[in-house]
Formats: structure tokens, sequence, C-alpha cells
């Protein structure tokens, strides 16, 4: 007896000596055969589980074909093995053959299969999987409860994962982050924030985790205060700025208009990826300040840092647009196709596009789209947007009608290409066409999206759309902002009407547009503060009027103004942006 433990001993040491590595594995296995332990279920298990670690999924299954009535302890080992190794598919495949085996699941099942399911965005399996889970006796598990939230957040339908959390009798930190984390990554910033608060208001004290979430949330609604706190909770509770912190940091400040204090923390951190490389280039980008972007482009190649991978490229080719950098845009694009071997996509397209229009070479560009149409890859609707947006500020008019009408053919029901035709329409001087798409859009009910703008003042958001009178301070600011137009017409300001509707009078044009959501916000962002700039973030690009505006309105109020529209920052300051009127 004692000379048949120490031979399986040895043969399970001379598992663990193989690892993940297949053919080791497998000249194992064949020992294991010759010497007789061939059927051993201990032995096998782990034979098993390396074999799924090291990615050989058919080998893997032909192990398991092998096992006579695989026990709970197998199914779980390669469920949860499958699940860690991102292969959803290979998990709920042995999942349902562990129901079909009559082999009864346990919390670590169900919290591996539905991972699995998150990461299939498999709605109608994971349900399933919750209903099993519930009559299995695991539904107030507090494990398989936060794998639940997540599995919900993922597959975007946040009630589920709000009921499933509230029903949580004993809620852990890890159900907290998920729900964070899930409100962020669904577009819902602000019921983000309300969560961490509520997180903290039961006593709970956040992780790396719930930062990482909370910052991406903060850097979404412009919430520059409690980002900034949470970067001084960090600091002062000494908790370790590793790279997904780092990066939330960078995205936060790049986003809320600090591309300095964005900097200051890339220098600053000890260990850095391609992912926080990236979002540094992107922040110069953004902010327009492309030579510095291609600058740290230019660093990462030259000092040995991470690999540049496609999204990368993204950010450098759209910072060379913003900042008008053809050559160095060309030179990017041929070097991540020629040096790196990388296959362009349809933003590095729309980048090159978008740099080569905004520069006026309306001919290369509608050539270079061209090229991608002969082979196939020119069917996306926003190679033509960019191109379209540049015949408009060139006023190239006969080629933005002939793109527009492509666009309306591609995208019907897209209102901004209806909106982009009416006003080239209106820059050309053909009134009769104008109103023939306004009557179309009103009779296929395709309306604009409506702009709004955020500004925090004191720590609280408010929100202002064109024309609010819902704010309880309207007459003040609507009063104020009377005032700062006059001032800026003395000192040579006059309104930018052609983007307005033609059909409004002139009179009605001014008033129109002196009321924008940004106007407003800037004016009681000025109205409330003393001697700091205001950052306003405005979910539409920034209209050429109000652009004009704020360089007047920096120099009658002494201050700087940071925008944020759809597309990039403007930094007015002393009568100028930042952009230098690129855009």
């Amino acid at each position: 007896m004692t000379t048949k433990v120490a031979a399986n001993s040895a043969a399970y040491e001379a598992i663990v000596r193989a690892g993940p590595r297949v053919q080791q594995l497998q000249q194992v296995h064949a020992h294991l055969i010759v010497t007789g332990y061939g059927r051993s279920r201990s032995l096998l298990t782990k034979l098993i589980t390396l074999a799924c670690s090291a990615r050989a999924i058919a080998y893997t299954h032909l192990l398991f074909l092998s096992v006579p009535l695989p026990d709970d302890f197998l199914f779980n080992s390669v469920i949860k093995s499958t699940s860690k190794l991102r292969l959803p598919l290979h998990c709920v495949a042995y999942y349902r053959r562990m129901l079909s085996s009559n082999v009864s699941p346990s919390n670590y099942t169900f919290t591996s299969v539905i991972k699995s399911c998150a990461d299939l965005s498999a709605l109608r399996i994971g349900k399933g999987v919750h209903c099993h889970a519930v009559v299995s006796g695991f539904g107030l598990d507090t494990y398989v409860q936060a794998a639940f939230v997540t599995f919900y957040s993922k597959c975007g339908h946040m009630e589920a994962a709000r009921q499933v959390f509230d029903r949580m009798p004993d809620k852990s930190v890890v159900a907290w982050n998920s729900l964070v984390s899930g409100f962020e990554q669904n577009g819902l910033a602000e019921d983000a924030i309300r969560v961490f608060y509520q997180m903290r208001g039961s006593g709970f004290e956040p992780d790396s985790a719930t930062f990482v979430s909370l910052l991406s949330a903060c850097a979404q609604t412009g919430a520059i205060s409690l980002g900034s706190w949470v970067h001084q909770y960090i600091v002062s509770e000494g908790l370790d700025v590793n790279v997904k912190l780092g990066t939330a940091l960078i995205n936060l400040y790049s986003r809320c208009g600090d591309v300095g204090k964005a900097r200051e923390v890339f220098d600053k951190m000890k260990e850095t990826n391609v992912a926080a490389w990236t979002a540094m280039i992107s922040a110069y980008g953004t902010h327009g300040y492309g030579k510095q972007a291609v600058d740290l482009f230019n660093k990462m190649e030259d000092d040995c840092g991470p690999i540049p991978n496609n999204v990368t490229f993204v950010a450098v080719l759209s910072a060379c647009a913003h900042a008008g950098l053809v050559e160095d845009g060309r030179s990017v694009y041929k070097r991540m196709t020629e040096s790196y071997r990388l296959i362009p996509g349809v933003e590095h397209h729309v980048c090159m596009v978008d740099m080569l229009g905004r520069a006026g070479f309306l001919d290369e560009a509608y050539r270079f789209i061209q090229q991608l149409d002969a082979t196939g890859k020119a069917t996306a609707p926003a190679l033509w947007t960019a191109i379209l947006g540049a015949c408009k500020m060139h006023r190239n008019y006969d080629l933005g009608v002939e793109i527009a009408r492509r666009l309306i053919a591609l995208e019907p029901e897209n209102p901004g290409h209806h909106v982009m035709l009416s006003n080239i329409y209106a820059l050309s001087g053909k009134t009769d066409e104008v109103s023939h798409i306004r009557d179309g859009m009103m009779r296929n009910n395709l309306r604009k999206q409506v702009g709004y703008s955020v500004i925090e003042v004191k720590n609280k958001t408010y929100l202002f759309s064109m024309g609010d009178e819902s704010h309880q301070d309207t007459g003040e600011i609507y009063r104020y902002l009377e005032i700062l137009i006059s001032r800026c017409k003395e000192i040579g300001y006059a309104p930018v009407s052609e983007e307005v509707m033609h059909q409004v009078e002139e009179e009605e044009k001014e008033y129109a547009l002196r009321y924008h959501s940004e106007k407003l916000a800037v004016a009681f962002g000025l109205l409330k503060t003393v001697d700091v700039a205001i950052t306003v973030v405005k979910n539409l690009r920034i209209c050429e009027d109000c652009h004009s505006a704020f360089k007047y309105i920096s120099i009658v109020s002494n201050r700087q103004i940071i925008v944020r529209d759809k597309l990039r920052f403007h930094h007015f300051q002393n009568g100028s942006c930042s952009c230098l009127d690129y855009w």
C-alpha cells in the first residue's frame, strides 16, 4: 500500500513539473497509462486542469471523456479554468454537460459560468443560469449575487442588476464595485456617482477597483471636484497607483480640461503600459497639442516603451488631424502599416480623411475614400461624414451636396445628414432646397439631437439647454449674459448666424444664438465664481458663433474658459483659442 501511495505521489509530482505545456503533459499521460495510473481520477483531474491552462481544448476534452463518471470537483475544475482563461463557450458547454450528468453545481460553478455568460453577453442563457442558481439554493449567495450584478451590467440591463443588488442581504465591496462599474460602463455616470456615495454612507471603504470606475464616471460628467478628491484620497491613504488607476487619473484630468495635471500623473507612474501611453497621447490630441502628442509617440518608440497598438495609432492620427500636422500624419500612417504590420480599421481611415480634409486636401481625401471604396472598405458612414465636414469648412458645396446625398442613402434616418445638407444648401444660397429638406425632415419626424451643456460650480453640477429658463437664477443669468455680449460687441464681436435656419428673421437669429446652452453655462460659471478658470462640457460640437463669442468673453471677463465639446477641447484665453481656429 505504501509503495502504491508513493508511486501515485511521484506521478502527481511529474504532472506538476510538466506544467501547462502540452507536449510534456502528453508524455506524462503516456507514462500514467503504461504504469497503470491512466484512470486515476485525482491524477486525471490535475492533468485536465493543466491541459486547459495550456489552452489545449481538444486535448482537454479528450482527457475529460476518458474519466468515468466525472465528479463535481472535476467539473468545477474545468468550468473554473475555462472561465478564467476566457473560453466562455467551452465553459457553458461543460456546465451543460454537468447538468446532463446529474452532478450538483456549487457556488463556484455559478460564479464561473455566469462570468462566461457576461463575457458572451448571453442574456438568455444567463437568465437560465440565474433561475438554476435560485432553484439550487444559491440565490442569496454573496459571491453568486455579485457575479449576477456584473452579468446584468455587462448585458446593459442595469435595472435587473440593481434589483439583484438591492436584494442582497450581505453586500460586499465586490458587489458595490460591480454596480458602480456597471452604471459607468453603460454611460450612466451620474448613477455611478450616486451609488458611490451610497457605498460610503453604508460604511464600506472603496478600493482601487472602485476608484477606477468612479474616476471614469467623473471624467464622463466633468465632475473634477470629486475626481480631485479621489486623487487626494489615494495619495493620503498611500494606495498604490497601479496602471489602471494611473490611466483613469490621466483620463480624468484630460477630459476635465487639465492636460498638464494629466502629464504630471503620467510622469509619476512607476509602471506604464500601452493603455497609459495611449491615454496621454490622446489627452494631448483632444486638447489640440498635436506636436506634443507626436513627440510623446516618438518617445514611446525611441525609449523602448510598449509596442503601440491600433488604439494608439487612432490617438496619434486624431491628434495630427486636430492640429493640421499632415506630414506627421502621413508618416505615422505609413509606419503603422509598414513597420508594425497593423491593418488600418475604420477609425484610422476616418482620421486620415479628417486630417486631409481639414487641411484643405479635399481631392486627396476623396481619392483616399475612392481607393477604399474600390476594395469594399468605404461603406462606413463616418468616412463620408468626415469629408462632408471638410466640404462645408472649405466651401466646396458641389462635392458637399454629392456626399451628403450619399450619406442620406446610407443612413436615411440620421437627422444629422439631412441637417448638414440643409446647411450646405443654405450657405450656397439655395433656399428652396433648404425648405425642401426641412419639410422632408418634418414629414419623417426626424429631429436634431438636442444640445445641452454642463458646468460644475461649488461641487454641484448644472445642466443648461438652449433658451433654458428652468434655473432658479435665470433672470440674473440672462441679464449678465446681455452685459457680456454688449461689452463684447464694443470690442468687435459680431454674431455669426449662417448656421441658423434661414427662415428665422435676423433679430430672432441673434436671440437664438445668444442663448445657446454653452453661453448660458459660461455666463452662470462666470457669475458664480471668482478668479478661476471655468470648464463647460457640451454634448454636441460647439457652434461657430459661440466659439467666436468666447474669445471675446475671455477678454472682457479676464478669465480662462475651457469648453469640451463632442470632438475636442477649446481653451479660450486673452482673445484666442488653443485650437488656433483650426477646428
